[in-house]
């Protein structure tokens, strides 16, 4: 899904495509490498005034559209998709940071006239650059300023016409001197041999280069510039990770090696499959940068350093990927693909060290964590009262559930039934089991609970049993079922994995056979969570032997008190015993416990893990999370010193944020009415790579503190744990399989 999530963006994107289509292919610029690395501009840049792409995030009274940063990272992603040449992007970065002295400008700090003509000169059409990096120094002198230095490599520097400079001031640690380059014999431009062949890129050097006051450019936020240049770099990497996908997809499709497409290989699927995860999470940390341009400063230098950390590296690698799909077709020259490829290690390279802004980022979380919160404070006022009053109730009355065991969740209480009877347990149901709220209510209710130190219930395997209840269930069964599980009256486990059929359900083995009245049961279930502490069960039994096995399987509710049902606790790695194997023998389950109709038991299994894999995907990380990373920092637990660890931190809350915005974008699309397609999938693979990411990460950490079990921190076992995410809800392959094949329309 490429950034815009609304028509206006949408629109806008489209118009953008089709005019770098028209006037800039790709077999032209081929033809003008030259002329590009020595700042060039290309014949589109005059063809592109008129419809102001060049300034549409300007403000109106300087000649520009009045947009901000997402609509131009909108431009941006997809100027990156058509490898559109020359300037545009450097001299949008220059005249965005411009236009935010002006919003960020504090009063009485000067004034920023300056800023204006700059602003109407880009308007008009003017390059620009922008000088960020270290290596020139800023001394005071009487009547303004003397700069000094060398510059490393800037995108954009040779042939650009305005070019704004930071300099870092002498004897004054973080503070900078920002100002438009006046030529004269104190400024040298070099031109470096580009990575990107079709932009220029250069050195700047200055030799005692005065600087008056008037050239001075004042209001600027070094945590504004950070996120306008990032949020910009990463919104051309999601484009370019774009065209890769796209373009290894056809390729994987066309292809024929072995007498089949070379799609039809599971290991290229999987290559595909991944690139589409690389690409989707860097659209979201690009897209969450953007969003992040009115937000408070910690949120914009957490999101800067997110884009960073997540995009730009993603970006290079979906490029190589895309390389080894098409193989040695694209490792020539004459295919498109390297030139992408040195794009997006271009764009990377631009930000800055990888491994800064981690420390940057691991420095900014210890301070505040991301808000993805997306309701106003005055929104839904009338449900915030409801809600609000309906939660004082429950905070009255006294607290006396029954603490399970592990994940199982408290039973009963006056407490559980007073929210289940305010529709609060799952308030996304229908009425009478909730409230039938959409994201937004959602969000508002989850911050009332937050508001009074409250936490939402969950009936753990009942958020996958009773949505198929809700959609396939008789209204006896609803009614039976649903409010007893509310209350927490009901715990649920699932039935579903056997000894010879792990994430194969179709080729599951336990019988049903009919028996006056109902069906008797027989077979062996494994790995299921609760069903030691569990009343019910749902159960997929193999009814019908003589048709193809998706299409024999029914869907049971099984009392798992009933004659004949044997639970045998399974002790893992970790040493816990949370999973078990359960024995049917001669189980018998009267009729009004079949869901549907017999043999239609695939399509509720479907029901059910749908919502088990969106629920997983978008939870936060029960393994190696950024929290246990925290909690090193604090404690002092570990062998790393502290600047690896806060580096680590950063990795860490990066993955976090980039699942976190993949989240919300699902969540906003479905506001917006979009076809979400990949992403619960997408969610899962993502979440699942992150928690093994981060669990390994802890590893680094400890040092020799890893050869023990630590009872109070048990990041070990935090490790060791692992399995049961990366099995649960079906393994990473699986979900490869069903992003390729489902998703990118792979043969099988």
């Amino acid at each position: 899904m490429p950034l815009p999530l609304n028509d206006e963006h949408r629109d806008l994107a489209a118009s953008v495509a089709a005019f770098a289509r028209r006037t800039a292919p790709v077999e032209a610029t081929r033809a003008r490498f030259a002329e590009y690395a020595a700042g060039g501009r290309p014949d589109s840049w005059d063809a592109m005034l008129p419809l102001g792409l060049h300034c549409l995030h300007l403000p109106e009274e300087y000649g520009g559209g009045g947009a901000g940063l997402p609509e131009l990272a909108v431009v941006a992603e997809q100027l990156g998709k058509a490898l559109f040449p020359g300037p545009y992007l450097p001299t949008v970065l220059a005249s965005a940071v411009v236009a935010s002295a002006r919003t960020d400008g504090e009063a009485g700090s000067g004034s920023l006239e300056p800023a204006g003509e700059l602003l109407t000169a880009f308007s008009e059409g003017a390059t620009g650059a922008l000088v960020v990096g270290r290596g020139l120094s800023a001394a005071r002198s009487r009547d303004g300023w003397t700069v000094s230095g060398t510059t490393g490599p800037v995108l954009g520097l040779p042939g650009a016409e305005i070019v704004i400079v930071r300099a870092d001031v002498e004897d004054s640690p973080g503070e900078s001197l920002w100002f438009r380059l006046a030529e004269g014999p104190s400024v040298a431009i070099g031109a470096d041999d580009g990575t990107d062949l079709t932009r220029s890129v250069g050195r700047l050097e200055l030799d005692a280069h005065r600087v008056d006051e008037e050239r001075v450019l004042r209001g600027l936020v070094p945590a504004r510039v950070d996120l306008t240049v990032n949020a910009l770099l990463a919104a051309e990497a999601s484009g370019i990770t774009a065209w890769c996908l796209d373009t290894a997809v056809e390729h994987a499709k066309t292809r024929v090696q072995f007498g089949r497409p070379v799609g039809a290989f599971q290991a290229v699927q999987h290559k595909a499959a991944m690139m589409l995860v690389r690409s989707e999470i860097t659209c979201a940390a690009a897209w969450d940068a953007a969003r992040a341009a009115d937000q408070p400063t910690l949120q914009q230098e957490l999101a800067a350093a997110q884009a960073a950390i997540t995009a730009l590296p993603l970006a290079v690698d979906t490029a190589l990927e895309c390389v080894t799909v098409l193989g040695g077709i694209g490792f020539t020259w004459e295919h498109d693909a390297h030139l992408y490829w040195r794009r997006a290690i271009s764009v990377a390279s631009a930000a800055g060290a990888e491994e800064r802004w981690a420390t940057r980022l691991g420095e900014a979380a210890l301070k505040g964590r991301r808000d993805f919160s997306f309701v106003g404070e005055d929104d839904l006022a009338e449900l915030r009262i409801q809600v609000g009053n309906a939660l004082d109730e429950v905070l009255a009355l006294p607290e006396e559930e029954v603490t399970g065991s592990g994940w199982a969740t408290s039973r009963g209480g006056a407490r559980r039934a007073r929210l289940a009877d305010a529709g609060l347990v799952s308030p996304h149901y229908p009425p009478p089991y909730g409230l039938g709220a959409g994201p937004a209510e959602q969000a508002v209710i989850g911050g009332e609970f937050a508001r009074r130190g409250l936490v939402q219930p969950t009936t753990v395997i009942g958020e996958w049993v009773l949505p198929t209840l809700l959609v396939h269930g008789t209204t006896a069964q609803q009614e039976r079922f649903i409010g007893a599980t509310l209350r927490g009256e009901i715990v649920w486990c699932q039935l579903f994995s056997e000894p010879g059929a792990g994430s194969d359900l179709a080729g599951l083995s336990t019988k049903a056979r009919k028996v006056p009245g109902g069906w008797s049961l027989s077979g062996q279930k494994v790995w299921n969570s609760l069903a030691h502490e569990a009343d019910w069960g749902v159960c997929l039994a193999r009814t019908d032997s003589d048709v193809p096995k998706h299409q024999g399987l029914s869907y049971f509710l099984v009392d798992m008190r009933s004659a004949g049902v044997e639970v045998r606790p399974l002790r893992q790695a970790t040493g816990l015993s949370e999973f078990n194997e359960v024995f049917l023998d001669d189980v018998f389950v009267p009729d009004e416990c079949l869901v549907a109709e017999p043999g239609h038991g695939w399509r509720l299994a479907v029901t059910t893990l749908s919502n088990e894999r969106l629920s997983m995907g978008s939870t936060k990380l029960h393994h190696g999370s950024a929290d246990r990373i925290r909690r090193l920092l604090e404690t002092g637990g570990h062998d790393a010193g502290r600047q690896e660890t806060v580096r680590a931190l950063g990795r860490g809350v990066a993955r976090e944020i980039a699942l976190s915005a993949l989240n919300l974008r699902s969540v906003l699309a479905r506001l917006s009415n979009l076809d979400v397609g990949a992403e619960i999938s997408v969610l899962k693979v993502y979440n699942t790579l992150a928690q093994r990411e981060g669990s390994r990460e802890l590893l680094r950490l400890l040092g020799p503190l890893g050869c023990v079990v630590d009872p109070d921190a048990d990041h070990v076992i935090d490790h060791i744990g692992l399995p049961a995410v990366l099995f649960g809800g079906g393994t990473i392959e699986i979900q490869l399989n069903v992003i390729a094949q489902r998703v990118l329309g792979l043969p099988r």
